[in-house]
């Protein structure tokens, strides 16, 4: 990171042992903390005079401890804080960060030792558990963590299924006491998720609250590091959720041995959903970068071998399909190929040429290696190799031809979940990349965690997935992971880590779509982590096309399918679709080619959760704005207002639009083209047709 701009601190000392309470810089939020009779200690927030969170208990159990009752407030420090930092990309290029913070430290009769430390910012705030070195016990087994968020009224809430393993759901929309049942309603878990019955009444976070006063609150996690994710058991008849942590086999949620601070618990709120899409708060809330020299760390858009495996049935990550009929065999020169191979040497030829002619920067191929074959067995020690191409790619020639045409090749790491043995080939596998040219790998977790007693979100896949981002950073190498622990904001401290999977991406556009209202509120949720690869740019949304079996939909029109460049916004995108469909609408394309992928500044025009987002980004390297607006599946008449651009200076904009009788059902392929000069004063009214977008680039004239 650069060096801040500004930075203010003040320490003070209180030696009150009553209630402690503390504002966010522009007085809006106010947080008290005390212990009650049973000296249990709990916190409140408030917004603008109203509720936001009530009397919430706080403290963790373990096997040695319980720092949950009979403690008494010793005395509390408060400090400021405020600097500008610079992130290595996304969608600022300057984010503040103001808080105060409060630091509570208490002891119990047992004389065990806990500080609860609370940072308040304008958009919310963030609390942990600080745990020093003490007489009592330095070494716990988590068993619980009673952390509650209790809300004061029965809230909408937008959530996913409680889950140790999967968080590719759909989100629900209910009220808090109805949820449960919301989900358990239409759950459809996925074959290998190892769901447990205490989580009937669990959600995932991040997930999204609205008050029937107006009042928006995300809830989440922030610097997940050396501890088990944190999910939510919902408590119908109080509107409350408390935390629940992800356990190994044994039941045990983690093994700490102090001194050992816990995540953040973050709490974003605002009476304007815009200002939850705008707010850094979790960035925050993480440690600055930890890589010096950021020089290598390049976003990119690519394009990939990947879709046409998902078009049909007819296409297959494997090589050969003899090895489930002759397992011994592991001499792949000796098997015979099914044809059905797209990771051939032609195949990625054409791949490159095309991203090549566009100017995009990189190409990912899935099925490249040895493995696949033995994957779909679910065998106890299922194996891919990451230094073994398949007989068909030729890698030393495609390497040298994709540096020969300026395009990246993209490593693809699939694992089968087989943690522990892909910590033994990491080594060998990062230095094969550095050696064939490779600095970005996509990896993938599909299937039930090896070892066995642990889950995707369990303290030990929380190590693993920082173990990979630190030893890649050794290596400069950049990581888009999927199956992995959702992201806490951890990009700001690792932003080699460009992209994550973790929700229901794009992928599942051929497996029963995802309906509009999915991408209008994971802006909400899910990217307050951090960016999402989400793979857009799909512009053949009909499948029956392919002619291969499958007649499903894409529940979006090609217009939206733009405008997600912007609103989800990540420094890895990919154009989601095959060369030969974006050769079918070239002037469309022109979007995909010109969008960035890093911002400058960005401005939420326009929002309301799993409803609509439109939203402004200046580039990072240029001065051209871009805009973009997505809706559900209900038409809408959004309104740009263009104040955000200079006064006195004129734009020509280019906007990319559902056309009038645009539908993403009987009429997803139906854009006009068109421009218009507009200036600050300009406001615009763009119709979205169902399920529908739109993208706009601006250009200084």
């Amino acid at each position: 990171m650069k060096k801040s701009l500004f930075i203010s601190l003040f320490v003070g000392l209180s030696l009150s042992v009553f209630a402690a309470d503390i504002k966010s810089p522009n007085g809006n939020l106010l947080l008290n903390v005390d212990v009650n009779a049973q000296g249990q200690p709990y916190y409140n927030l408030n917004y603008k005079g109203k509720p936001v969170i009530v009397d919430s208990k706080l403290g963790l159990a373990a096997k040695e401890a319980k720092f949950t009752d009979n403690f008494k407030i010793l005395s509390t420090d408060t400090a400021s804080f405020n600097e500008t930092w610079h992130p290595v990309w996304g969608e600022y290029q300057d984010i503040v960060n103001h808080y105060n913070q409060l630091s509570v430290n208490m002891e119990n009769t047992d004389g065990l030792l806990m500080t609860v430390c609370f940072r308040v910012f304008d958009d919310g705030m963030g609390f942990r558990y600080e745990f020093p070195i003490q007489d009592k016990a330095n070494y716990l087994a988590v068993l619980d963590e009673v952390t509650e968020f209790n809300f004061p009224a029965d809230n909408t809430l937008w959530a996913i299924p409680g889950d140790y393993d999967t968080d590719e759901f759909l989100f629900t929309e209910a009220r808090l006491s109805e949820m449960p049942n919301a989900l358990n309603s239409k759950k459809g878990r996925h074959s290998e998720s190892q769901w447990a019955p205490e989580l009937a009444n669990a959600v995932q976070t991040p997930l999204l609250a609205k008050s029937d006063d107006g009042l928006y609150i995300n809830v989440h996690e922030a610097a997940l590091i050396g501890y088990p994710a944190m999910q939510l058991d919902l408590d119908t008849a109080n509107y409350g959720m408390k935390a629940h942590l992800t356990p190994d086999k044994l039941g045990v949620r983690g093994y700490l041995q102090l001194p050992f601070n816990t995540p953040w618990r973050t709490i974003i709120v605002s009476d304007d959903a815009r200002e939850i899409l705008a707010s850094q708060l979790i960035l925050n809330l993480n440690e600055p970068s930890k890589i010096e020299d950021t020089s290598w760390i390049k976003p990119m858009k690519f394009i990939g071998v990947w879709w046409e495996m998902f078009t049909g049935k007819e296409k297959t990550w494997a090589y050969s399909d003899d090895f489930r009929a002759k397992p011994g065999i592991t001499d792949y020169t000796k098997l015979k190929p099914n044809g059905r191979h797209p990771a051939n040497t032609e195949n990625v030829k054409k791949y490159i040429d095309f991203a090549a002619a566009h100017g995009i920067d990189g190409v990912l191929v899935e099925g490249w290696n040895e493995g696949w074959e033995d994957w779909g067995s679910y065998r106890k020690n299922r194996q891919f190799l990451f230094d073994k191409p398949y007989p068909d790619f030729d890698l030393p020639y495609l390497r040298d031809y994709a540096k020969e045409k300026g395009v990246k090749l993209i490593m693809h790491h699939e694992t089968a979940a087989n943690a522990m043995d892909y910590e033994r080939q990491l080594d060998k596998a990062f230095q094969f990349m550095k050696d064939n040219n490779y600095d970005a790998v996509k990896t993938g977790y599909v299937g039930a965690i090896i070892p066995r007693s642990e889950h995707h979100t369990s303290q030990y896949m929380v190590d693993h997935a920082q173990y990979v981002i630190e030893k890649a950073a050794d290596y400069e190498i950049m990581i888009d992971s999927h199956e992995a622990p959702r992201p806490t904001g951890l990009i700001r401290t690792y932003p080699n880590w460009l992209a994550q999977e973790s929700a229901r991406g794009g992928e599942f556009e051929s497996m029963g779509g995802n309906p509009p209202s999915h991408t209008a509120i994971l802006p909400f949720t899910r990217l307050k982590g951090g960016p999402m690869d989400y793979t857009p740019g799909l512009f053949q949304t009909d499948l029956s096309y392919y002619g291969e079996g499958k007649t499903g939909k894409a529940m979006t029109t090609l217009a939206r399918q733009l405008a997600l460049y912007l609103t989800m916004p990540s420094p890895m995108q990919m154009a989601a679709d095959l060369p030969e469909n974006y050769e079918r609408f070239p002037d469309a394309f022109q979007f995909i080619k010109d969008v960035p992928v890093e911002w400058k500044d960005s401005k939420y025009l326009e929002a309301e959760p799993a409803r609509y987002i439109t939203v402004a980004r200046l580039d990072k390297n240029s001065d051209d704005w871009y805009v973009a607006g997505i809706t559900d599946d209900n038409a809408r008449d959004a309104v740009i207002d263009f104040s955000f651009l200079p006064a006195g200076s004129k734009y020509v904009a280019t906007i990319y639009a559902d056309a009038p009788d645009a539908h993403w059902e009987t009429n997803p392929q139906a854009y006009t083209i068109t421009t218009k000069d507009v200036t600050s004063k300009t406001k615009l009214k763009q119709h979205i047709a169902p399920g529908g977008g739109f993208a706009i680039r601006l250009q200084p004239k």
